[in-house]
């Protein structure tokens, strides 16, 4: 049996987000929601992780607030060994959903899950739910991450006077390629003599290697920057300091540098979030694995109000970013 992957579709789950909503029985209907998360970095990284952790806190919110839903962390678990024994034992005490924030923690869930199986764990990005190997409580969720690059891409490579634009990535996988891929396409298509640097350092969290990164595009003439994971705090700095345009993704960066920050794809898990407590309380644990995207709106781009755009790049991110919707734009990563 195969995971069904989602591309989601807003939901209004009114019954859902009350102390009394769901598919579940009473006693389930009546009683609080209790969800423990597992991350990587801390909640207040600007990327990663914090996406995840705003959405959570988004959720909470409309569900009622902590009388509803109850939620705690466990942060900075770059250390895959401590995260799984925070995944086992937050299963032992009964949360509901126990939501592993990283695709390398998949093989502790494949492990773990088979040990509690009226608990829901979830984990991404990724889109394996170990279905296939008999293990249906483990839900997935990956974000096309390509097409707010690709957005981002338009936007530096209508900005660059240099025609040198510099990336930061931290290691060529998962959501932070398909990012840096779609940025890289989205400046060849409105400016095709741009010439776009990529660096991978190697690493989500090293901010010196990503401040030194920064500093050697720069030197080689970049007047826009962009970057992906929680490491890009120190190459946002050297941007600031030198008076060039950032162009961020996960999680907004703009209060960091407001001055140079022009736009953000922000990850908006909330959309995932409803469809699996939605099932949750309905019975079902896992299976099922989701996308968020530009058109089910678990993808923004959020543009900085205080940073003054011009008029026509910020029409052709908007023409970018509703083509990507409409499908009469199709971001082409060579896959």
């Amino acid at each position: 049996m195969s995971s069904k992957i989602k591309w989601i579709v807003p939901l209004l789950l009114i019954a859902m987000l009350t102390a009394c909503g769901g598919g579940g029985g009473a006693e389930e209907e009546e009683g609080v929601f209790r969800v423990a998360v597992i991350m990587p970095s801390a909640i207040n990284d600007l990327a990663f992780s914090q996406s995840m952790y705003d959405a959570l806190i988004a959720t909470q919110e409309e569900m009622g607030g902590p009388e509803s839903m109850e939620l705690v962390y466990s942060e900075s678990m770059f250390v895959v060994d401590d995260a799984a024994a925070a995944i086992r034992d937050y299963a032992s005490q009964g949360y509901d959903l126990v939501i592993a924030h990283g695709s390398q923690y998949g093989s502790s869930l494949r492990e773990i899950a088979p040990d509690f199986p009226e608990t829901s764990f979830a984990h991404g990005t990724t889109v394996d739910t170990f279905v296939d190997e008999g293990i249906e409580n483990v839900f997935a969720y990956d974000a096309a991450s390509d097409q707010g690059g690709y957005v981002n891409g338009v936007i530096a490579g209508l900005l660059t006077e240099s025609n040198v634009i510099g990336v930061i990535g931290p290691i060529e996988t998962g959501d932070a390629k398909l990012y840096v891929d779609g940025f890289v396409a989205g400046v060849a298509s409105v400016n095709p003599e741009a010439v776009v640097n990529v660096n991978y350092i190697g690493s989500f969290s090293d901010v010196a290697l990503a401040t030194e990164a920064a500093n050697t595009h720069i030197a080689a003439g970049a007047d826009v920057l962009t970057g992906s994971a929680q490491m890009v705090v120190g190459a946002i700095g050297v941007a600031e300091a030198n008076g060039v345009y950032w162009l961020g993704t996960q999680s907004s960066q703009t209060s960091l540098a407001p001055s140079i920050v022009v736009a953000n794809q922000v990850y908006d898990w909330t959309v995932v979030l409803d469809q699996i407590i939605e099932l949750n309380r309905a019975g079902t644990y896992g299976g099922t694995a989701y996308r968020i995207t530009l058109e089910n709106e678990g993808l923004v781009i959020d543009f900085n109000p205080d940073l003054d755009l011009p008029a026509d790049v910020q029409a052709a991110a908007n023409d970018t970013i509703q083509g990507i919707i409409d499908g009469s734009i199709t971001v082409d990563i060579g896959e």
